[in-house]
This record gives C-alpha cells, sequence and structure tokens, in this order.
C-alpha cells in the first residue's frame, strides 16, 4: 500500500522530470530562461545543473563541460543567472572582472572558485569587461578614465610628417622610440592618435627594425637591464 507521504514525493519527481522533455539522445541541454542552469538527461530522464558561480553554459561547445566565460557565450534570451556568490575581489566566483576603482583602468581580476589574480594590461591598454582582454582605451569605452588627447602626459605628440618602409610606402601606424626608456616607444594610431606601449622584460624597442630586440642590438642601450635593481 502507497501511503500519502509516498504519493507526494512520486509527485514531486515526477514534476521535477517533467520540468524539461529530454531530447531522444541523451546528453546536456541548454535551459530555456536561465544561461548558467542546464539539463542533463541520461537514459532519458533530466537533472538540472548548474554552472560554477560566474560562468555560464555553451550548448555549442563540444567539450564534456560545456560552461565558459560570459564573454565567450551567446545567451540570447536566456538572461537569468544564479544568486552571486562573491568574495572580497570577485563580484562572482569565477570570470575576469574590473578593477572596483572606475579610474584604475588598466588592472583586472581572474577570477577562479572564488580566488582573485590580479593583472596588469600592457601599457597604455584598458581592460575590456565585454571581451575579457586588454584593448585599446577607445575601443574599451571605460568611463573615469579620461578622454584620450592627441598629446600624452609626458608630452609626447605625433610627428606632423608621416613615415614611410623600406619601400617608400606610407605606414598607417608608425612606431617611435621613447627618449628617456628604453623598454617603451610610442604607436600613433593612424598617424594622429599616441599611445605609449613597452617591450617585455629583457628586451628593448629597436626603433630602426621597428620591434623589440635584445639589448646588445640597440645602440645606447646595451646596458639597460644591467642596473634592473637600481631601477624605481
Amino acid at each position: 500500500m502507497i501511503t500519502p507521504g509516498v504519493v507526494t514525493l512520486l509527485a514531486v519527481i515526477a514534476l521535477t522530470h517533467a520540468a524539461f522533455n529530454c531530447p531522444n539522445k541523451d546528453g546536456q541541454y541548454e535551459d530555456n530562461k536561465q544561461c548558467d542552469k542546464y539539463h542533463e538527461c541520461i537514459d532519458g530522464i533530466a537533472s538540472e545543473k548548474l554552472c560554477p558561480d560566474g560562468l555560464v553554459f555553451d550548448p555549442l561547445n563540444r567539450k564534456v563541460n560545456k560552461c565558459d566565460h560570459v564573454f565567450n557565450v551567446d545567451c540570447g534570451d536566456r538572461l537569468e543567472l544564479q544568486p552571486p556568490q562573491p568574495t572580497k575581489k570577485c563580484p562572482r566566483r569565477n570570470g575576469f572582472f574590473a578593477h572596483p576603482d572606475p579610474s584604475v583602468c588598466n588592472i583586472f581580476y581572474n577570477c577562479i572558485d572564488g580566488e582573485a589574480i590580479e593583472i596588469t594590461c600592457t601599457t597604455g591598454l584598458h581592460f575590456d569587461e565585454y571581451s575579457g582582454t586588454c584593448v585599446w582605451p577607445d575601443s574599451a569605452g571605460r568611463e573615469g578614465c579620461g578622454v584620450v588627447g592627441k598629446k600624452l602626459k609626458d608630452g609626447f605628440e605625433c610627428p606632423n610628417e608621416g613615415q614611410v618602409d623600406s619601400r617608400g610606402m606610407l605606414i598607417d601606424h608608425p612606431k617611435f622610440s621613447h627618449p628617456e626608456d628604453c623598454q617603451k616607444f610610442y604607436v600613433c594610431l593612424n598617424g594622429v592618435t599616441p599611445r605609449e606601449q613597452g617591450c617585455s622584460d629583457g628586451t628593448v624597442y629597436n626603433e630602426e627594425q621597428q620591434r623589440c630586440d635584445a639589448p646588445e642590438n640597440v645602440p645606447g642601450c646595451e646596458d639597460w637591464y644591467k642596473d634592473d635593481d637600481k631601477k624605481p
């Protein structure tokens, strides 16, 4: 004899399974409302799953783990998300997040299970929350970072005369060495908008070659890293 309690439990299980109808093929399927929720079908029976907080479900992902960063997934109309589980520097336990100070645009955090790893963009770039990468300031469109002008803080302006390559062709984004710092250089976007950039540690900018190079290949910068511990 089936008791009323058992009947109620069976009814709840039936409703849970009825909430999502599994296709003929077993697998993982997106929820139609919540982007970080999915349904795993095994032998035609669905069980409800959640991605780790901060990640969302990508039905097009061919990997076994189909949860990915928000900027990699088109959620469409699946706009709902689980309640956040924030930590000190992470609005959600997983993801890439901007620095909490809106004026600090070149630093962001990679949050992995609530642990924040601080990352600094290459000189002159800002963090873009929509792509999870560092981009030019005008592409990031971050508020509070200041308006990009035609003159940098150190006074550098792009020369009026264009720069040509070895074939005599005009260079779209010419580069110029920094007058005091061998590791830094300037890029003039479309020849008019200046950006400060930097070579990776151990290299310096070679203006003749228009690229970062070993110090011994750049006259005047041979000893740039020899007194590295004395630099501010």
